[in-house]
């Protein structure tokens, strides 16, 4: 575990916006060649999953999303206490239960999902653990087998959205 302050930094980019520093000196105890994935805990009361990604200048960063940043009302510049520990989940992200128990009816699906590269593997669970309902969920981890099994793997997430929205308007 390393405990450390930092503080919420603005990127340059499309993709992420806002983030937490992390040294290099810290982050080195937590890169390996295969896996950067974390549990970040910020101000030591909201805990997730997420990965160190690299600077470039050889800092690394961790993205902070809006829902995160929305619940501890935190902005650029904003100084933080952080703790950071290793991931040593199987997936990264927490496993949906309706995902767990589409696999159990569907072994084809749960082959094919476990072709796919484990960034791949957590973009759907992320997907799948979104909604609030789990009747919603279990449609939604259905379709994304069905989806997964009809495309072989070759995931297209413009398609796959398409599939999600079919599934819940049928």
């Amino acid at each position: 575990m390393a405990e450390f302050k930092s503080h919420i930094i603005k990127l340059d980019g499309d993709v992420w916006h806002l983030a937490i520093l992390v040294p290099q000196k810290i982050a080195k105890a937590f890169v390996t060649k295969e896996n950067r994935r974390v549990v970040c805990i910020i101000n030591g009361n909201h805990s997730f999953q997420c990965a160190l990604m690299p600077s470039g200048n050889g800092d690394f960063f961790i993205n902070v999303n809006k829902v995160i940043r929305t619940k501890l009302d935190l902005k650029s510049g904003d100084s933080v206490s952080i703790k950071l520990e290793k991931d040593t989940s199987e997936y990264g992200l927490p496993l949906p239960d309706e995902l767990k128990a589409a696999w159990e009816l569907d072994e084809e699906g749960h082959r094919v999902f476990h072709n796919l590269t484990p960034g791949k593997q957590r973009t759907l669970i992320h997907i799948l653990g979104k909604p609030k309902s789990s009747e919603i969920r279990v449609t939604k981890a259905l379709a994304v087998l069905e989806y997964l099994k009809s495309v072989n793997g070759k995931l297209d997430f413009k398609e796959l959205n398409l599939a999600l929205k079919n599934a819940s308007n049928p």
